[in-house]
Protein backbone atom coordinates (compact mmCIF):
# COMPACT_ATOMS: atom_id res chain seq x y z
CA UNK A 1 0.00 0.00 0.00
CA UNK A 2 1.33 3.19 -0.96
CA UNK A 3 2.32 5.80 1.48
CA UNK A 4 -0.10 8.87 2.50
CA UNK A 5 0.43 11.79 1.22
CA UNK A 6 2.20 14.38 3.05
CA UNK A 7 0.01 17.94 2.13
CA UNK A 8 1.80 21.16 2.59
CA UNK A 9 0.55 23.30 5.38
CA UNK A 10 0.55 26.77 6.14
CA UNK A 11 -0.17 26.93 10.15
CA UNK A 12 -1.12 30.34 12.33
CA UNK A 13 0.00 29.09 15.85
CA UNK A 14 -1.49 29.73 18.69
CA UNK A 15 -0.27 32.52 21.26
CA UNK A 16 -0.52 30.65 24.32
CA UNK A 17 -0.85 27.06 24.96
CA UNK A 18 -2.07 25.09 22.41
CA UNK A 19 -5.57 23.75 23.69
CA UNK A 20 -7.38 23.52 20.66
CA UNK A 21 -7.19 23.74 16.74
CA UNK A 22 -9.02 24.15 13.80
CA UNK A 23 -8.38 22.71 10.14
CA UNK A 24 -9.51 25.43 8.04
CA UNK A 25 -10.01 23.65 3.99
CA UNK A 26 -9.47 26.10 0.91
CA UNK A 27 -11.72 26.23 -1.92
CA UNK A 28 -11.40 24.93 -5.40
CA UNK A 29 -8.07 25.93 -7.15
CA UNK A 30 -6.50 27.84 -4.30
CA UNK A 31 -3.85 26.60 -1.57
CA UNK A 32 -3.55 26.74 2.04
CA UNK A 33 -1.61 29.50 1.72
CA UNK A 34 -3.95 31.62 -0.43
CA UNK A 35 -6.65 30.96 2.09
CA UNK A 36 -4.53 31.78 4.86
CA UNK A 37 -4.29 35.41 2.73
CA UNK A 38 -7.81 35.85 2.20
CA UNK A 39 -8.80 35.11 5.78
CA UNK A 40 -5.69 37.35 6.97
CA UNK A 41 -7.14 40.51 4.81
CA UNK A 42 -10.84 40.14 5.61
CA UNK A 43 -11.12 39.34 9.11
CA UNK A 44 -8.92 38.89 12.22
CA UNK A 45 -9.35 35.46 13.05
CA UNK A 46 -6.82 33.78 15.55
CA UNK A 47 -6.88 32.66 19.13
CA UNK A 48 -4.78 32.48 22.25
CA UNK A 49 -5.68 28.68 22.17
CA UNK A 50 -6.34 27.35 18.93
CA UNK A 51 -3.72 26.49 16.45
CA UNK A 52 -5.19 26.71 12.77
CA UNK A 53 -4.06 24.40 9.95
CA UNK A 54 -4.92 25.62 6.20
CA UNK A 55 -3.43 22.16 4.04
CA UNK A 56 -3.19 22.47 0.09
CA UNK A 57 -4.65 19.72 -1.83
CA UNK A 58 -2.37 18.14 -4.03
CA UNK A 59 -3.19 19.26 -7.76
CA UNK A 60 -4.80 16.68 -9.61
CA UNK A 61 -7.06 16.29 -13.13
CA UNK A 62 -10.40 18.02 -11.95
CA UNK A 63 -13.59 16.89 -14.55
CA UNK A 64 -15.29 19.91 -14.66
CA UNK A 65 -11.77 22.12 -15.92
CA UNK A 66 -11.78 19.29 -19.00
CA UNK A 67 -9.45 17.51 -17.02
CA UNK A 68 -7.24 20.69 -16.33
CA UNK A 69 -4.60 20.00 -13.29
CA UNK A 70 -6.07 21.90 -9.92
CA UNK A 71 -5.38 22.01 -6.36
CA UNK A 72 -8.81 20.20 -5.54
CA UNK A 73 -9.89 18.03 -2.87
CA UNK A 74 -11.71 15.20 -4.86
CA UNK A 75 -12.69 15.30 -8.42
CA UNK A 76 -16.66 16.18 -9.38
CA UNK A 77 -18.55 14.92 -12.77
CA UNK A 78 -20.32 18.44 -12.47
CA UNK A 79 -20.71 21.65 -10.44
CA UNK A 80 -24.37 20.78 -9.48
CA UNK A 81 -26.23 18.63 -6.42
CA UNK A 82 -27.48 16.28 -9.15
CA UNK A 83 -25.13 14.42 -9.74
CA UNK A 84 -23.30 11.36 -8.54
CA UNK A 85 -20.24 12.07 -5.89
CA UNK A 86 -16.52 11.09 -7.35
CA UNK A 87 -16.32 8.40 -4.15
CA UNK A 88 -12.70 7.15 -4.83
CA UNK A 89 -11.24 10.97 -5.01
CA UNK A 90 -13.00 11.61 -1.82
CA UNK A 91 -12.03 8.50 0.18
CA UNK A 92 -8.71 8.90 -0.81
CA UNK A 93 -8.58 12.11 0.48
CA UNK A 94 -10.23 11.48 3.74
CA UNK A 95 -7.30 9.44 4.69
CA UNK A 96 -4.91 11.70 3.90
CA UNK A 97 -6.19 14.60 5.74
CA UNK A 98 -7.01 12.18 8.57
CA UNK A 99 -2.72 12.20 9.50
CA UNK A 100 -3.61 15.84 9.78
CA UNK A 101 -6.09 14.83 12.91
CA UNK A 102 -3.74 12.23 13.78
CA UNK A 103 -0.87 14.77 14.35
CA UNK A 104 -2.66 17.08 16.24
CA UNK A 105 -3.64 13.82 18.83
CA UNK A 106 -0.49 13.11 18.78
CA UNK A 107 0.49 16.76 19.79
CA UNK A 108 -2.14 16.71 22.88
CA UNK A 109 -5.14 17.68 21.30
CA UNK A 110 -8.04 15.54 21.86
CA UNK A 111 -10.31 15.03 19.53
CA UNK A 112 -13.13 16.75 20.63
CA UNK A 113 -10.85 19.66 20.55
CA UNK A 114 -10.33 19.41 16.90
CA UNK A 115 -13.12 21.66 14.45
CA UNK A 116 -12.69 20.97 10.54
CA UNK A 117 -14.24 23.12 8.38
CA UNK A 118 -13.81 24.70 4.81
CA UNK A 119 -14.86 26.98 2.15
CA UNK A 120 -16.55 26.05 -1.27
CA UNK A 121 -15.01 22.40 -1.94
CA UNK A 122 -13.14 22.71 1.28
CA UNK A 123 -16.88 22.75 3.11
CA UNK A 124 -17.94 19.85 1.28
CA UNK A 125 -14.51 17.37 2.25
CA UNK A 126 -14.70 18.43 5.90
CA UNK A 127 -18.49 17.12 5.86
CA UNK A 128 -17.45 13.79 4.54
CA UNK A 129 -14.28 13.97 7.14
CA UNK A 130 -15.74 14.93 9.81
CA UNK A 131 -19.60 13.38 9.41
CA UNK A 132 -17.90 9.85 8.01
CA UNK A 133 -14.54 9.11 9.60
CA UNK A 134 -14.32 11.64 12.43
CA UNK A 135 -17.90 12.51 14.04
CA UNK A 136 -16.01 12.99 17.53
CA UNK A 137 -14.32 15.90 16.57
CA UNK A 138 -15.58 18.95 18.08
CA UNK A 139 -17.41 20.73 15.08
CA UNK A 140 -17.74 21.18 11.65
CA UNK A 141 -18.32 24.45 9.78
CA UNK A 142 -19.19 24.93 5.98
CA UNK A 143 -18.40 28.35 4.22
CA UNK A 144 -20.45 28.95 0.87
CA UNK A 145 -20.42 24.53 0.12
CA UNK A 146 -23.07 22.62 -0.73
CA UNK A 147 -23.58 18.59 -0.44
CA UNK A 148 -24.75 16.09 -3.54
CA UNK A 149 -28.36 15.68 -3.09
CA UNK A 150 -28.05 11.46 -2.95
CA UNK A 151 -24.63 12.33 -0.91
CA UNK A 152 -23.36 9.46 1.50
CA UNK A 153 -22.79 11.68 3.91
CA UNK A 154 -26.42 12.24 4.86
CA UNK A 155 -26.53 7.97 4.86
CA UNK A 156 -23.64 8.21 7.38
CA UNK A 157 -25.32 10.96 9.68
CA UNK A 158 -28.97 9.12 9.74
CA UNK A 159 -27.41 5.96 10.69
CA UNK A 160 -25.47 7.36 13.65
CA UNK A 161 -28.66 8.89 14.34
CA UNK A 162 -30.32 5.68 14.51
CA UNK A 163 -27.71 3.88 16.68
CA UNK A 164 -27.71 6.97 18.98
CA UNK A 165 -24.48 7.85 18.63
CA UNK A 166 -23.09 11.44 18.91
CA UNK A 167 -22.69 13.85 16.20
CA UNK A 168 -20.58 17.05 15.53
CA UNK A 169 -22.72 20.53 15.50
CA UNK A 170 -22.37 21.95 11.49
CA UNK A 171 -22.12 25.86 11.42
CA UNK A 172 -23.05 26.70 7.80
CA UNK A 173 -23.06 30.60 6.17
CA UNK A 174 -23.75 31.30 2.73
CA UNK A 175 -24.46 34.81 0.56
CA UNK A 176 -27.61 35.20 -0.46
CA UNK A 177 -26.06 36.36 -3.98
CA UNK A 178 -23.63 33.55 -4.92
CA UNK A 179 -23.51 32.86 -8.36
CA UNK A 180 -21.34 29.79 -8.48
CA UNK A 181 -22.57 27.71 -5.43
CA UNK A 182 -26.41 28.81 -5.35
CA UNK A 183 -27.68 29.66 -2.04
CA UNK A 184 -30.58 27.17 -2.18
CA UNK A 185 -28.07 24.50 -2.67
CA UNK A 186 -26.64 25.35 0.56
CA UNK A 187 -30.20 25.86 2.05
CA UNK A 188 -31.24 22.42 0.85
CA UNK A 189 -28.46 20.66 2.45
CA UNK A 190 -28.72 22.36 5.61
CA UNK A 191 -32.39 21.31 5.35
CA UNK A 192 -30.98 17.54 4.65
CA UNK A 193 -28.56 17.38 7.26
CA UNK A 194 -31.32 18.83 9.45
CA UNK A 195 -33.83 15.86 8.83
CA UNK A 196 -31.64 12.94 9.01
CA UNK A 197 -30.77 14.12 12.79
CA UNK A 198 -27.89 16.87 13.06
CA UNK A 199 -27.46 20.08 14.72
CA UNK A 200 -27.21 22.68 11.88
CA UNK A 201 -27.13 26.26 11.95
CA UNK A 202 -27.48 28.38 8.75
CA UNK A 203 -26.52 31.95 8.24
CA UNK A 204 -27.81 33.73 5.21
CA UNK A 205 -24.96 36.74 4.83
CA UNK A 206 -27.30 39.30 2.27
CA UNK A 207 -25.86 40.38 -1.11
CA UNK A 208 -22.71 38.18 -0.58
CA UNK A 209 -21.32 36.45 -3.45
CA UNK A 210 -18.98 33.54 -3.20
CA UNK A 211 -16.41 34.81 -0.98
CA UNK A 212 -15.76 35.37 2.14
CA UNK A 213 -16.91 38.57 4.55
CA UNK A 214 -16.74 40.07 7.68
CA UNK A 215 -19.13 39.85 9.01
CA UNK A 216 -19.55 35.80 8.29
CA UNK A 217 -16.08 35.40 10.01
CA UNK A 218 -17.39 37.04 13.15
CA UNK A 219 -19.51 35.07 13.48
CA UNK A 220 -17.60 32.01 13.11
CA UNK A 221 -15.19 32.88 15.22
CA UNK A 222 -17.93 33.13 17.89
CA UNK A 223 -18.90 29.57 17.41
CA UNK A 224 -15.73 28.61 17.04
CA UNK A 225 -14.72 30.18 20.66
CA UNK A 226 -18.29 28.02 22.26
CA UNK A 227 -17.15 25.10 20.50
CA UNK A 228 -13.21 25.49 22.05
CA UNK A 229 -13.20 27.85 24.69
CA UNK A 230 -9.63 27.92 26.53
CA UNK A 231 -8.94 25.30 29.10
CA UNK A 232 -8.37 26.40 32.34
CA UNK A 233 -5.76 23.52 33.15
CA UNK A 234 -5.72 21.79 36.67
CA UNK A 235 -2.13 21.56 37.21
CA UNK A 236 -1.13 25.32 36.57
CA UNK A 237 -1.74 26.10 40.14
CA UNK A 238 0.67 22.73 41.32
CA UNK A 239 3.18 24.57 39.02
CA UNK A 240 2.88 27.37 40.85
CA UNK A 241 3.95 26.10 43.60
Amino acid sequence: MAATQKLHRCVVSQTGKHSASIIFLHGSGDTGLGLRGWVRDTFHLAFPHIRIIYPTAPARPYTPMRGALSNVWFDRHKISRDCPEHLDSVDGMCSTLGSILQDEIQAGVPKHRIVIGGFSMGGAMALHLACRYHPEVGGVFALSSFLNKDSVVYQAVEERRTRALSLPELFQCHGSSDDLVLHEWGEQTSAQLRRTGMSVSFHTLPGLQHQLCAPELELLRAWLLRKLPPVEHADQGADAR
